[in-house]
C-alpha cells in the first residue's frame, strides 16, 4: 500500500466514479483501475461494488474512508514540516496570468517570492480571458492562475482567492489636457482619440460607453497586445483607459494618470486546485493571501 493508492481511492469516492476521478487526477483510467485492483488485493477486501458502469462504495470501503484521509493529512503535515525546515530549493511554479493582473499584483508577488526563495523559478503563461486562466489551472497546465474579471468568478472545482479590486484610470501623454492625479469624468474625454482593446473585455466596454453618443470621441486604434498600449500613448497616438495596475509603470515611463469617476472595477483573483499543489505553489499562494489581506486594509 502506498499514499498514491489512498489518494486514488479517495478521489474515486469524492468524484463519484473512476472516469471522473481519473480526469480530476490527470491520470489514465486503466492506470487508476489497476492501482485500485492492487490495493484491494493487498488488503484482501473489495472497496467498491461494480454496478453496471458505475461503482458503489462497499461497507469495508466506507470504514476505510476516515483512516485514509487521516493518513494523507499526516503525510501532508510531514511534507509541510520538511519544506519549512529545509526551505524551498529549486523547482518551478507555473502561473497563468492575464495582461493587467500580470503587471500588478504579479510583479509585487514575484519580487517578494524570489527574495524569499531565490532558487525557485516562477514561470508565467499568457492567457487573455478568465476562462482561459481557469482552463489552464483546471487542466493542470498551471498550478495557479491570476485573472481579472468584470464580476467575481466562482468556477466549480477550484479555490478562488480574491486579491483586490482595480479601478480604471486614463493614461495619457504629458502636456495635454489631462492632468496627472486630477480626477476626471467620462464626459471630460469628449473629443479625445482613444486606444482600445478588442471587443469582449471590460476595458473595451468602458471605451465603448465613452464613445457612445455625439461627443467627438473616437477609437483611433485597436490592439490585441496590451503591451502596445503604453508606447502608443507616449507617442501621442491617443489616450487609453486601463486598470490601475498600470499606474506605477505608466508614470515611470513619463505618462500622466488620471482617476475616472464613476468607473467600473476589475476584480482580481487567484485560482488554484484545492489539492495537489507543490510546496512552491503553496508558498506562492500563501504570499498572495498575505498581500490580499494587506491591500484589503489599505
Amino acid at each position: 500500500m502506498d499514499a498514491r493508492q489512498l489518494e486514488y481511492f479517495l478521489a474515486i469516492v469524492e468524484h463519484g466514479g473512476f472516469s471522473k476521478a481519473a480526469a480530476a487526477l490527470h491520470v489514465a483510467q486503466p492506470s487508476l483501475s489497476q492501482a485500485m485492483a492492487n490495493l484491494e488485493a493487498d488488503l484482501g477486501v473489495a472497496l467498491f461494488h461494480r454496478v453496471g458502469r458505475g461503482v458503489v462504495l462497499s461497507e469495508v470501503g466506507q470504514e476505510l474512508l476516515e483512516p485514509s484521509r487521516r493518513v494523507l493529512r499526516d503525510l501532508a503535515a510531514v511534507r509541510e514540516t520538511a519544506a519549512a525546515l529545509a526551505g524551498l530549493r529549486g523547482g518551478t511554479i507555473d502561473v497563468a496570468t492575464m495582461p493587467s493582473p500580470g503587471i500588478e499584483p504579479l510583479t509585487t508577488l514575484i519580487h517578494r517570492f524570489t527574495e524569499q526563495h531565490p532558487s525557485v523559478t516562477v514561470s508565467t503563461q499568457a492567457a487573455f480571458t478568465p476562462d482561459e486562466v481557469i482552463s489552464l489551472v483546471r487542466s493542470g497546465a498551471c498550478e495557479l492562475g491570476l485573472l481579472g474579471s468584470a464580476a467575481p468568478v466562482n468556477p466549480s472545482g477550484l479555490d478562488v482567492l480574491h486579491v483586490e479590486d482595480q479601478p480604471f484610470v486614463v493614461v495619457a501623454a504629458p502636456g495635454g489636457a489631462i492632468e496627472d492625479g486630477v480626477t476626471i469624468r467620462p464626459e471630460d474625454l469628449a473629443g479625445q482619440r482613444l486606444i482600445a482593446s478588442r471587443s469582449g473585455s471590460l476595458m473595451r466596454s468602458i471605451v465603448d460607453d465613452i464613445t457612445a453618443g455625439d461627443t467627438g470621441t473616437q477609437i483611433v486604434t485597436v490592439v490585441d497586445h496590451r503591451t502596445s498600449i503604453l508606447p502608443l500613448v507616449l507617442t501621442g497616438v491617443g489616450v487609453a483607459v486601463l486598470p490601475s495596475s498600470w499606474t506605477r509603470l505608466a508614470r515611470r515611463c513619463g505618462a500622466v494618470v488620471a482617476p475616472i469617476e464613476p468607473t467600473a472595477h476589475l476584480h482580481v483573483a487567484m485560482v488554484s486546485l484545492p489539492t495537489h499543489l507543490t510546496s512552491g505553489a503553496r508558498a506562492f499562494l500563501a504570499l498572495t493571501k498575505s498581500l490580499a489581506r494587506r491591500r484589503s486594509r489599505d
